[in-house]
């Protein structure tokens, strides 16, 4: 059986602008990302593009980002006179 390796990653799901489905990117992955229709086929979506990404990185011998917590993320609206 095939020694495992596990590389926990942080990913960040948002509602698609324009459209009714939702887009998914790994910070940490610059250039891995996905979307889907439901954000839980968007999170099977994102799983999936991170193993394809994390697969060709190890293949060229690439170095895997480590995992950098996110701090913090909020969504703030602002008023401007209009």
């Amino acid at each position: 059986m095939a020694k495992m390796r596990y590389f926990p990653f942080e990913v960040v799901i948002e509602k698609e602008e324009g459209s009714a489905g939702y887009y998914a990117y790994c910070p940490n992955l610059p250039g891995c990302f996905s979307n889907g229709k439901t954000i839980e086929e968007t999170r099977r979506n994102i799983r999936e593009a991170l193993e394809l990404h994390v697969e060709s990185l190890s293949k060229r011998s690439a170095k895997i980002a480590p995992k950098e917590r996110l701090v913090h993320v909020e969504e703030i609206c602002i008023g401007i006179p209009a």
